[in-house]
Formats: C-alpha cells, structure tokens, sequence
C-alpha cells in the first residue's frame, strides 16, 4: 500500500487514504507506551506527522510502516476510486 494522505486526529488516531482509494483509521495510542512514541502523546508532536508514501513518521524517530498500517487499520466502508489517469 503507498499512502497519499495521512491526516492526524486529535483522539490520537490516524486517518489514511491510500492511493487506490481505499481509506481507514490507524489507533496509534497502542503505541504511544512505547518510550520511542512517548512523545506523541502531545498533540504538537501527534499532529507533525510526515507521509513518506510507504511510512509515517514523526520528528521523535517513531515510525510506522504502510504494511504495519494496512494489517491494523479499520478501513471505510465505502471506498473511492482512484483518480482517473489523463491521457
């Protein structure tokens, strides 16, 4: 799965759409026991994510894979296409 956008919500959750129109919501709470996602418990540093396409990433160093993302998130009922490709 490559993601196109990740959008930080503020109940500690990512929601995600990746390029082929699937989209869902990542809980990332889980995680934030860890020392190395500690730091996301802060909604300034929660809300910095950075999409790398094939993982998210945070300026602390944690880091989640798309494959991590993908065999954990609750995905959307409904799904929208992928966008058409001029040409």
């Amino acid at each position: 799965m490559r993601i196109a956008e990740v959008i930080p919500q503020e109940d500690g959750s990512l929601y995600l759409v990746a390029e082929d129109g699937r989209s869902g919501r990542f809980d990332v709470r889980p995680y934030m026991k860890s020392r190395i996602f500690g730091p996301l418990e802060d909604w300034a540093e929660f809300s910095r994510v950075h999409n790398g396409g094939y993982f998210v990433a945070w300026r602390c160093g944690a880091d989640l894979s798309a494959d991590t993302i993908e065999a954990r998130w609750e995905s959307d009922a409904v799904q929208c296409p992928p966008p058409a490709l001029s040409g």
